[in-house]
């Protein structure tokens, strides 16, 4: 299998972390790719038209995309039932993975409105409306935690998500200090990055 990668990417991180999860990383060949909203990569288009890592080339030469996708296919070839539950337990833990990625499409966009856009055309109400988005997902997982819907004895699909959205933000937002106010998610976060599946993925920027 060929993961196109990068190593900044929240949704390739969450794939990678499930491929440690279930002991599937030797059968995965990384392929770097600078996957740009800008430019079209035929080599990544030809694998995802939508032109977003990550994609998977299996051995047969199907292609899987989106994150989502893969992690399904990764636990399911694995034969690991815990990260993706079965029955009741199913959902809670796909709408976590729902909110994880929301988060993320805003906390994304967020970056290439600010980074990519030039500055005159920026739109403020726009960038805004997106670090509500990020506000409102933070001030859930605060709940979930002290509800008990996020705890440090569960691990699925929907914890790993919200663990690399949380990464992310650490990595390209810390001046939001999103831990002041939600101790319950900031405690729940620390011992959740700890995993050695967390800590080996950390987001960082590729050196030539």
């Amino acid at each position: 299998m060929k993961l196109l990668h990068a190593p900044t990417s929240p949704f390739v991180r969450k794939v990678m972390v499930v491929a440690r999860e279930t002991g599937l990383t030797e059968r995965i060949e990384i392929v770097f790719n600078a996957a740009s909203p800008l430019e079209r990569d035929p080599a990544l288009t030809a694998l995802n038209p939508l032109g977003k890592i990550p994609a998977l080339l299996l051995d047969d030469g199907t292609a899987l995309y989106d994150s989502a996708v893969i992690c399904e296919y990764l636990a399911d070839l694995a034969g690991d039932t815990a990260l993706f539950p079965t029955g009741p337990a199913r959902w809670p833990a796909l709408t976590l993975q729902a909110l994880g990625d929301g988060l993320l499409d805003a906390a994304v966009g967020l970056r290439y409105e600010s980074v990519m856009r030039p500055e005159p055309l920026r739109w403020p109400d726009w960038s805004q409306g997106q670090m509500a988005k990020i506000a409102g997902g933070l001030d859930v997982i605060e709940q979930a935690a002290h509800t008990g819907l996020i705890a440090p004895t569960l691990h699925h699909i929907g914890l790993i998500t919200l663990g690399c959205a949380l990464g992310y933000l650490d990595f390209r937002y810390a001046d939001l200090q999103w831990r002041q106010g939600r101790p319950a998610a900031a405690a729940w976060f620390a011992a959740f990055d700890a995993r050695p599946s967390m800590a080996a993925t950390r987001p960082h920027e590729r050196v030539a």
